[in-house]
């Protein structure tokens, strides 16, 4: 390939990334970092570079995953998470349609490497407000087997309650 057809290709390229950002929408990007997507959250980001604070790191869920774990587990999730990351954790629910950044869609990161116990207990003890989210802490307002029944229920890919 000549150099010509080299700078064409590099061109289109530019081109449809361009064309790509444009059409991403509102809420997508923060502090150059893509939410869900290639690029990291601020929380994961801290997370990568940081780690854990150490109240938090090496956590491991308390509870075992029974019927009345799940249940107690989906029941607090849709009292306290489902207005803003839905019923589903996918980040689509009515509270959270215009924050920016948006709630995190939970059933992504569910499948992540990073969804380890003592994450996933730090995000929702702490929240989001450092990292410039709404997300509100809940440490004083939930009891640690709450937290740990709602990461129960995150891990068992059900939140409707039934």
């Amino acid at each position: 390939m000549n150099s010509r057809a080299l700078y064409m290709a590099g061109a289109v390229l530019a081109l449809g990334a361009a064309i790509a950002y444009a059409q991403m929408g509102p809420g997508t990007m923060r502090g150059g970092m893509m939410q869900g997507g290639m690029m990291s959250s601020p929380r994961h980001f801290y997370y990568m570079h940081n780690g854990l604070p150490p109240e938090y790191a090496g956590k491991v869920n308390v509870l075992t995953p029974t019927p009345q774990v799940l249940a107690r587990g989906r029941k607090l999730y849709a009292d306290n998470c489902a207005a803003c990351h839905g019923a589903n954790g996918n980040g689509d629910g009515p509270a959270g349609r215009e924050l920016n950044p948006p709630p995190a869609d939970l059933s992504l990161t569910m499948s992540m490497p990073i969804a380890r116990d003592d994450f996933l207990y730090w995000s929702i003890a702490e929240g989001g407000v450092q990292f410039g989210s709404a997300m509100p802490a809940f440490k004083t307002t939930l009891k640690p087997d709450d937290i740990w029944s709602i990461i129960s229920a995150l891990r068992s890919g059900d939140l409707q309650t039934k």
